[in-house]
């Protein structure tokens, strides 16, 4: 065993004040005086041989050296906790980090939670944003992902959910202005795009079978779905998506399908968790609920 090992301690003092930037935020965090942790960094750099911070302002900020040894004591206190992880768990209450796209997130798992938390009053949610695969060292317990990819490739959990066509949207009082018959019209619309990656018009009018003329098109080009949405619900233009998202909107008769031609393969969702994870029984309890709630999408 490398004898190195016995810096331990220190490194863990270094780790914290690395990531916090301060020698009394540290002592701090840690319960100790600002002091100990002062002397303890000081004979590790003399232990190493070189200077691991140095003071701008109020702040400590890491040397070239120094960056490189956070980054590696950072990854492998990640792994020990991922093996503490393996061998205790947390029990049933307590907080739950779950992570899906922001449309899915608004238009339809939002407004559902409230019964997750009727069922688990004890388990509160903590929505996330994540835009990763791989969440073995994120703060995320549950991801809900759009569109393809594997992560059992990395040792995690992967089940889909659910694969939805894609299809367009309009509100009601366009569909009666333009009294729609043939996909072709929608061309006379503003076409409001939100640059998914999943899909797009162009490939929307193929499946239709419909010829494209680029130059005549209307476009209104937006920065996230949410705001899309609200426009075509405000009368301006067309949009893609799917039922999950929309369905509540049309319920309440705010938007309507016009065509009934689905692009394939749409988007498909997936759940994904760690089951070296020590919140494995929130988080079973989190998927059991979403699949009950999916049956009755």
């Amino acid at each position: 065993m490398d004898n190195r090992l016995r810096y331990l301690s220190a490194l863990h003092y270094f780790e914290s004040a690395a990531r916090l930037k301060s020698y009394s935020k540290a002592a701090e965090e840690l319960c100790i005086t600002q002091a100990a942790i002062s002397q303890k960094l000081r004979q590790l750099e003399q232990r190493l041989s070189c200077k691991l911070f140095i003071r701008r302002g109020r702040e400590m900020h890491l040397t070239d050296k120094g960056q490189i040894l956070h980054r590696h004591v950072n990854d492998g206190f990640k792994n020990i906790i991922t093996g503490l992880n393996r061998i205790q768990n947390e029990p049933l209450e307590g907080v739950l980090n779950v992570s899906a796209p922001r449309s899915f997130s608004t238009r339809w798992l939002v407004p559902r939670l409230w019964k997750f938390t009727m069922e688990y009053p004890h388990i509160p949610i903590r929505m996330q944003n994540l835009h990763t695969m791989d969440i073995r060292h994120t703060e995320t317990d549950v991801l809900i992902w759009q569109g393809d990819g594997d992560a059992t490739d990395l040792g995690l959990e992967q089940k889909t959910l659910f694969e939805e066509e894609i299809y367009p949207y309009c509100s009601p009082q366009l569909a009666e202005s333009i009294k729609f018959t043939h996909p072709e019209q929608l061309q006379r619309c503003w076409l409001i795009d939100f640059h998914s990656e999943a899909f797009n018009w162009e490939q929307w009018f193929k499946a239709a079978n419909v010829d494209t003329q680029k130059d005549r098109l209307q476009w209104m080009e937006v920065g996230t779905f949410d705001m899309g949405i609200n426009a075509v619900v405000a009368g301006h233009g067309a949009c893609l998506a799917t039922d999950s998202v929309c369905a509540d909107f049309i319920e309440r008769g705010m938007l309507v399908k016009p065509f009934d031609i689905g692009l394939k393969p749409g988007v498909r969702y997936s759940v994904i968790d760690d089951p070296s994870s020590s919140r494995s029984l929130r988080i079973s309890a989190f998927k059991a609920w979403l699949m009950k709630e999916l049956s009755f999408k």
